[in-house]
Order: structure tokens, then sequence, then C-alpha cells
């Protein structure tokens, strides 16, 4: 009975047809009606006239919008943005192979959540696009770019790994008492610092030896987010040569081709077991959904040119062997949502990298290296997207 009250006012307050005002310029649209007599747009023409794209992958399609994406279940009444589900009055609905959408995303859901984009006129039954106003071109300024060549308002997200009861790897060859939780927070805190200099906005997962349940790390890294950047540290299990093996690897999120790939992506995993209780983030999803949905989007093609940058430049601060940009199922980038990169900073199990990782001079090198690869990347993006900042373009 709610939900036959709610489509019967949704009706009613649609108007017969909506004018878009986008970057392509102005469209008028109808407003019909599906089988349940919820109000409904066409996709096609909605996200032409906005300048978007849709995709359909099995009975999920994704809307990008001003880079964003959303997410619909095809004859659900709800729609997934930014890993979170939200309700709908009504669900996308496929009618002779043409996708309609919700009316309700057009007059509430896209001026909610692009609202520094979008602006919707009840009035008028107009959608625009404020950034298409001949008048906002005319009188626009141009972003301030810093010293560096960056353009400002770029926002990196920084993980030192583990932290509180999970300590990470024991870290052999650590001073006594230092382990892997503290050793990343260490250079997480130092890459925070040189991220600063460079004009680059920084958000911590954690700044204090405490535990952030795995689900709640990638969270931090929001649409305004342009980077997420895990930080740990590698080690092996007694076994014969285990102490000479040494070195970086970077990761981006894929299902993992080598078994050390697998290994190293399990032991990071299994911090899941020192978490109590339910997360206060969003619920990880499988890996395949995730890869699925990933690939629909820039992400993950963002996430391995990011990888392949950081490795690069740690390169020259890092005195152990290039084991390579490598892609394996962390679960802590499943949940980031956007661009991410993990990176094994050397093995606490080899002399060499030991004294690398824990010395205050060896710290610093590879927090220069990695900000230098992230401004690299940043710099990179922006000529590709014609100069925004990732985040707030995207």
């Amino acid at each position: 009975m709610l939900t036959a009250l709610a489509l019967a006012l949704a009706a009613a307050a649609a108007p017969s047809q909506i004018t878009v005002a986008g970057a392509t310029g102005v469209a008028t649209l109808a407003v019909r009606t599906d089988p349940r007599g919820a109000p409904v747009v066409s996709a096609p023409q909605l996200v032409a006239a906005l300048g978007g794209v849709v995709r359909m992958q099995d009975e999920w399609v994704e809307v990008v919008v001003a880079r964003q994406p959303f997410r619909f279940l095809v004859g659900a009444p709800l729609f997934q943005f930014s890993s979170q589900l939200h309700p709908l009055a009504n669900g996308a609905w496929l009618s002779s192979d043409t996708l309609y959408l919700p009316f309700q995303f057009v007059a509430e859901v896209i001026p909610y959540y692009l609202g520094e984009r979008y602006r919707y006129d009840a009035r008028t039954a107009r959608l625009e696009d404020i950034a298409a106003r001949p008048s906002a071109a005319k009188t626009a300024k141009p972003a301030a770019r810093l010293p560096n060549g960056l353009r400002s308002g770029h926002v990196v997200t920084i993980d030192p790994g583990h932290g509180g009861v999970d300590p990470g790897n024991p870290g052999i060859y650590f001073p006594r008492g230092v382990r892997e939780k503290d050793v990343v927070l260490q250079i997480g805190a130092l890459l925070r610092e040189e991220l600063q200099k460079r004009g680059v906005g920084v958000r911590m997962t954690r700044t204090t030896d405490t535990l952030i349940a795995l689900g709640d790390r990638g969270p931090v890294c929001t649409a305004a987010c342009d980077l997420f950047v895990s930080l740990h540290v590698n080690s092996l299990a007694r076994r014969r040569g285990y102490t000479e093996v040494s070195g970086y690897e970077t990761y981006f999120l894929a299902e993992a081709r080598t078994e050390d790939a697998a290994r190293v992506a399990q032991m990071e995993n299994d911090a899941v077991r020192f978490e109590t209780g339910e997360s206060d983030g969003p619920r990880t999803e499988g890996l395949d959904f995730i890869l699925k949905d990933l690939q629909l989007n820039e992400y993950l093609r963002e996430s391995a040119r990011a990888a392949e940058l950081v490795h690069k430049k740690l390169g020259t601060a890092h005195t152990g062997t290039d084991r390579g940009v490598k892609q394996a199922g962390f679960k802590v980038l499943t949940t980031a949502r956007r661009p991410a990169i993990l990176v094994e900073l050397g093995y606490s199990t080899n002399p060499r990298d030991g004294r690398l990782l824990s010395s205050r001079k060896g710290q610093r090198a590879m927090s220069v290296a990695i900000a230098d690869a992230i401004v690299d990347y940043l710099r990179d993006y922006e000529r590709k997207t014609g100069g925004a900042a990732a985040g707030g373009g995207r």
C-alpha cells in the first residue's frame, strides 16, 4: 500500500517533459511511465544530453554523469553510489532494449550528489549543468597552479597498515620492540609531510597506534579523493634462504597472477582476524563483483598507472631488489572505490631492508620518492582530463 502511494505521488508530481541543459546543448525529454505507473525518462537521451555514458553489465547498469558512476539493478527500486545502496521510489526499467531511469534520478539524485555541478528547477522542470552556462564560462577564473605545476585541490589518502592489536609482521630485523605497524605509521607521517609540502591535501586512515577495520580504510578516500595509498612491509616464513629475499613491490587491485602475489594478499588480508565486532563502514564485497565494477570505469586503469609511477620512483630510494608492479586481491583496496595502490616497502626478514625501513634516513628517502611519484601521477591525470583536479572532476 505504501509503495503504491509513493508511486502515485511521484507520478502526480512529475511533469510531462523536462529540459536538460548540459555541455552538449539543450534537449527536451519526454517523461513516460513504467508498467507500474511510475515516471521515468530515457537513459540514452538523458545521458547524451549530460555528456555521460551508459554501460550494461548483466542485470546491472552503470550511468556515469560528470565522471561519477551510479549503478542501478534493473527492476529494483535502488541505486548504488560510492559503494552504498540507496532506495528509490521506483527502479530502472528496460523496454524493447531501451533503458529508462526513474524521474527521481533527475529531480533528486543528480542535484543532491552532484550539487556543485547540477541544479534542478521543479517550477520549470529544468536540469541545468551550471558549468555549461555561457556566463559562467566567461567569468570563471582558472584554478591556481602550484609551483610544481599542479592545480590546487588534490587530496590523497594514506593508509598505514595494521595498528593497535594487529602488529603486522614482527620485524625480525627491526630494532627491538618495533613492528610493521610502527614502521608504516612513521613512513606514512613522513609521506603526509612531503605531500603537504607539495601542496597536496592528505587524509590519514590512522595517525596513532590504533586498529582500523579493513572495511573502514578505503572509504576514507571519498569522491573528493584522488588516490588511496596503503603502506605495508613484507616478510617470509622461516625457510632455507628466507633472509636473503629483499626488495619492494607495488600492487593494484586485480586477480593475483602469481603464487607470490596471492601469498602477499593473503598475508595482508589475514589482518581481519584482529577486528572485533562489525565494521562501521560498508561491507567488503566479493572481488569478482568489485573487479566487474572497476572495469566499467577508469579506476582500475588509473590504479595501474599510479602503481607504475610510484614503483619507478621508489627504486631511486630503495637498496633492495625491484620486485615489480603486481596485482592481487587485497581487501583494503576493494573498499577504496577510487584509484588505489598498495606498496610493500621491503622485507622485515631481510637485514638490509630492515635497516632501511627502520632508519629515519631511509624512511625519509622513501617518502620523498613516493610523494614525487604521486605528484607525477596527478600531473599526468590533469593532462588527460584537461587540467581538472582528479577528485573534483570525476
